[in-house]
């Protein structure tokens, strides 16, 4: 059995109505996979590349991926991405197996040190989205993170 070099993702994709979910490995080449799968959908859906809310999208989905891998990752673990599209609301959901480490309440004055080179992904979600929280992953350890347009 052969498989592909560029193939980084770990199940075929489920398309269910409005939905789009899928496993990607925990790497900054899977986080990049999972943005530009993310970026696809809304396109097929009638939300036009680089349009506001595309590239708000798309935006959010490189933070949430990227912290995913950065501070999500489990050795041997992927990451899930779930984008639901509705005619109200885009959520889009990035869950990582990694349950000890939440993100800091955003919501909390508090900002990185201005020559820190981290710490800023959730603020600019924050800043984004309409809404945003964390919730445990349900039926295994880790947690999922998501965000509302």
């Amino acid at each position: 059995m052969t498989t592909s070099p560029t193939a980084s993702h770990k199940s075929a994709p489920q398309h269910t109505g409005h939905e789009f979910v899928m496993r990607f490995t925990s790497t900054p080449r899977g986080a990049r996979l999972a943005r530009l799968l993310v970026g696809a959908r809304p396109d097929a859906r009638g939300i036009p590349y680089r349009s506001p809310a595309h590239d708000t999208l798309t935006l959010i989905a490189r933070k949430l991926c990227a912290n995913a891998v950065q501070h999500g990752h489990v050795p041997g673990r992927d990451f899930r991405v779930r984008l639901t599209l509705t005619a109200e609301v885009i959520r889009i959901e990035v869950t990582d197996t990694r349950t000890e480490r939440r993100p800091a309440d955003t919501r909390r004055p508090t900002t990185p040190p201005p020559d820190s080179e981290t710490g800023r992904g959730l603020l600019l979600v924050e800043h984004l989205a309409a809404r945003w929280g964390v919730t445990p992953r349900t039926g295994a350890p880790g947690k999922t993170i998501w965000a509302e347009l």
